[in-house]
């Protein structure tokens, strides 16, 4: 039996003007996932455990069946994994990411958490000044994909308070500077950075263009080395995970499943999905288990482009969804299928959730009209308080309902 999770970043919200007075779901066009609604099981789950952090990391590490209140350190080691970078007992890794910081009369805002989404090629050019200019035998910088990089402490403090610059796209930074244990340091980085990127060929070129300059690092995510359980021994399933985002990779590198490269995936809506389908039908005929992440829902809300995200969820249900399921149908194995958002952008640690658990798709429609949006999974009363034992539920080895 195949088991395939299909997951698209941050698709649930609240109701927003720009969708008019609509949640970005109900706003979009999604026969697919509507067809799922109705002939599946729908419903809520919670990917973020109390207590914990409601990001990205903490949930996609819960919708992949691991128990964040268990294993989770941070989200920049699980990135440092599948860049291939060691950390040692000691060593914590730090998500760094290339921002656009604006002056004004007496504060610095963050103006653009992802330097205008800065091509990873002029990223590398950048990284590589700071490992040379700021890198020595306790801190060390490595380029990864786009905006998003690394910086890992050798021996270094985990103690200090961060915030992910994308909760604070345009507000003041001041007050979300790193502070407590091992802030001193990090502040220093990134005052330093400021000074070496103020007049970067980089940033020179981009400002001829009239593009946003990345003129500071952001420091935030960090934790210690952490311990997955392979997938094999957990869950008796071999597979991949297909997404554009190192974080993704490194939790299948620590979970011993595939990451295969898809050279178009580029984390927003230019994405290549046809590509990245490919690349999980492929994972399917070597095992039995394919996760694909999509994550420009999550990046068009981020950046507040209300049109962008309705695009991105319609793209993911016309390009993703019903193309791999007609896949799965015409393969004729047995197959269970669950479609989700990891976390919502509401606040709240309930996310929607489709679970496709019958490979028969004559199956009867069980709610006439139900569609895929945070209403209709509220109206059905079902609730997995614990998300991380939805794969175990697919494969056989739990039963949530």
């Amino acid at each position: 039996m195949k088991v395939v999770v299909l997951l698209g970043d941050g698709m649930a919200d609240r109701r927003h003007p720009g969708y008019g007075d609509r949640t970005a779901l109900e706003a979009a066009r999604t026969p697919e996932m509507d067809a799922l609604a109705r002939q599946g099981d729908l419903g809520l789950a919670r990917t973020v455990p109390p207590g914990l952090p409601p990001g990205s990391d903490v949930a996609n590490l819960s919708v992949l069946g691991y128990d964040p209140a268990r294993c989770y350190t941070g989200r920049a080691p699980l990135e440092a994994a599948a860049m291939g970078v060691e950390l040692g007992p000691d060593d914590v890794a730090y998500r760094m990411n290339l921002v656009t910081l604006l002056p004004g009369t007496d504060r610095v805002y963050m103006d653009d958490f992802s330097a205008g989404h800065i091509s990873s090629e002029e990223a590398r050019a950048i990284v590589q000044t700071l490992a040379r200019e700021l890198g020595d035998d306790g801190f060390e910088f490595y380029p990864g994909v786009g905006y998003r990089h690394l910086m890992v402490w050798r021996n270094g403090r985990d103690g200090a308070r961060t915030t992910p610059p994308h909760d604070i796209q345009g507000q003041p930074i001041h007050e979300h500077l790193p502070r407590g244990e091992g802030a001193e340091e990090l502040v220093h980085l990134i005052t330093g950075s400021q000074i070496l990127l103020k007049d970067h060929p980089v940033n020179r070129t981009r400002r001829e263009r009239g593009q946003k300059e990345a003129n500071s690092v952001w420091l935030w995510g960090q934790g210690r080395r952490p311990t997955l359980e392979p997938y094999r021994s957990r869950f008796g399933l071999s597979g991949a995970v297909v997404s554009a985002v190192d974080l993704l990779k490194g939790i299948a590198h620590l979970a011993g499943l595939e990451a295969p490269r898809v050279p178009g995936a580029t984390g927003y809506i230019d994405t290549d999905y046809e590509g990245k389908v490919a690349a999980l039908l492929a994972a399917l005929e070597r095992g039995d288990f394919g996760f694909m992440h999509v994550e420009a829902p999550d990046e068009a809300a981020h950046a507040g482009n209300p049109e962008h995200k309705v695009r991105a969820i319609e793209d993911f249900d016309a390009r993703v969804v019903g193309p791999v399921r007609r896949a799965l149908e015409e393969r004729g194995e047995p197959y269970r299928l669950l479609v989700l958002p990891n976390e919502d952008n509401e606040s709240t640690a309930y996310v929607r959730l489709v679970a496709w658990l019958e490979d028969d798709s004559t199956r009867p429609a069980t709610r006439p009209g139900a569609a895929f949006t945070e209403a209709e999974a509220r109206a059905t009363g079902l609730v997995v308080d614990e998300a991380h034992r939805l794969v175990a539920h697919m494969s056989g080895r739990d039963r949530l309902w």
